[in-house]
This record gives C-alpha cells, structure tokens and sequence, in this order.
C-alpha cells in the first residue's frame, strides 16, 4: 500500500512511520508540501497517487492560535480541504486527526461525548479542527477523521515534562477539573493502521485511549510508575488560567470504533509501555 504522510517530523507522524513501515510510505512536511498550497497538493497527489493520505499535519499551538488566527485556519482548515480535494479527484483515502476541542467542552461530567453530539468550539484551536471536519466532509466521500485528545509520544509531551518537574521539584500543582483520556501516539497510530486494515466504515470515529482520568490524576499515575516522590497538589482551571479556555470535559465515547473490532488498550496500560521507553 503506497501511503503519503503529511507533518511527516511531528509526534503522531513517527509513530505512523514506524506503524507502516511495511507500506510503501510518502513523508512530507512543509518544506515537500505545503498543505494550504490547493494547486501544489493537487499536483503532488496526482504525480505520487497514494492509496492513503494520513495527515498528521495541523496548528496546535493551543494558546498561540488565539492570536495567530489566519495561519491557524490556513494549516487546520485549508490544508485538509485541499488534502480532500485531491484524495477525492484520484481516489485517495483520507485519515485525518482531530480533536476532543471541537467541543465545547461544558458536558456534564456524568455525560460523555458521541461523535455526532453538538459542537461548540470556544477556542481558535478548536474552531479551526471544526471547519478542518468540514471541510473534509463536503470535498470526499472517502476519508476517517479520527478524533484524539491529550497526545503524548516521542517528542515534548506533557508526560516527559511532569517526570522533568517531578525530578526537580518537591511540589508541583496540576489542574484536577479538566477531566478527559491521555492517549499514546503509538496506540493512535495502531488504531489507524487496524482500521485500514479491517476496512471499517468511513466516518468519524473517537480514538483516545480507554478510560477517563484528570490531569492530577493522571500525573499521580505517573508518578507512581516513575516511582517519583514529588507531592502533587491539585488545583482548579480558575487557578490556572491560560489564553485559550480548556474543557472541563473531554471524555469520549469509544463505544462506536469499538463496536468495528478495533482493539485499545487502556491509558493507564498506554502510560506504562510509554514509560518503559521514556525511562
């Protein structure tokens, strides 16, 4: 299977290189492809034709994106349309990644989000990965956007920085009200490799790790694995204000690409297989 992979340096993307690397594999980033660039991406498709385009390129600079609102849109938005047009006009599947930010964010925490629920993006970010989905959807009828959230893997990740704090400091506080899966770009990419494998529907699918934690929690577990000693308060997202809000809730719903057959292991079995690496 001849496969192109856009954002070809990025976390998600070398876990999809390693993935496939049995697949005739296409790597490209900006410097190969620009995206955003409708005539160079139509032009490059049709000369290569890949069976599959996994984009893993995207804007998530989540804070940043408040004020960098037109490249944001530029990556998030116009590259998977463009990405779109030309996998439709030569008959290309599309995967592409999205994100728990679509929503709003405000569920109640007894709730968890199915795919076709209500969006309400309050941020940037996630307004763009919104319009990024639909774009998607009006261009080609052959694609899977794969929804994630709380991405860690080989690259700067919010785990790699807790074991840093956690050797440094003391005493550290993280958030305990924002409430969601930490998912490990390798269980991302092997999601993606079975469900091209086993053919399922095309669509939107959640694709996080199973089970629900909060960032407190979750660094607790980290901890607790590194055997790292350093004491973690909880605080609120009031306590801890950034430019860009985050969700209270982020929790997804697995139940529709369970249902395919696609096997996930847990985060907490996720964390442990990252730090066995990591350590």
């Amino acid at each position: 299977m001849k496969i192109l992979i856009t954002g070809a340096n990025g976390m998600l993307a070398k876990a999809v290189k390693e993935m496939f690397k049995e697949e005739e594999l296409i790597l490209t980033d900006v410097a190969e492809l620009d995206i955003t660039n409708l005539e160079k991406v139509e032009e490059f498709v049709s000369n290569c034709k890949p069976e599959v385009i996994i984009n893993c390129a995207a804007y998530t600079a989540v804070d940043k994106a408040e004020e960098e609102v037109d490249l944001a849109r530029k990556i998030n938005k116009e590259g998977p349309r463009n990405l779109a047009i030309a996998a439709n006009k030569n008959g290309t599947i599309l995967v592409h990644i999205s994100t728990d930010y679509v929503f709003g964010g405000d569920l109640s925490l007894e709730e968890i989000y199915k795919e076709d629920d209500k969006k309400a993006p309050n941020t940037v970010y996630g307004i763009t990965k919104l319009e990024g989905e639909e774009a998607i959807c009006e261009n080609t009828a052959n694609y899977y956007i794969f929804r994630t959230a709380w991405l860690y893997g080989d690259g700067n990740n919010f785990v790699r920085t807790m074991l840093r704090l956690g050797r440094e400091k003391e005493e550290i506080t993280v958030v305990a009200d924002q409430h969601g899966s930490p998912t490990y770009a390798v269980d991302l990419a092997d999601i993606i490799h079975q469900a091209l494998k086993k053919k399922i529907p095309y669509g939107i699918y959640h694709t996080t790790n199973l089970g629900y934690t909060t960032w407190y929690e979750f660094t607790k577990e980290i901890f607790k694995k590194a055997n790292i000693s350093c004491l973690v308060r909880p605080v609120t997202s009031e306590e801890f204000v950034r430019p860009a809000k985050r969700p209270k809730n982020s929790m997804m719903s697995k139940d529709k690409i369970l249902q395919e057959g696609i096997t996930i292991p847990t985060w907490e079995e996720a964390l442990g297989k990252y730090l066995e690496i990591e350590m």
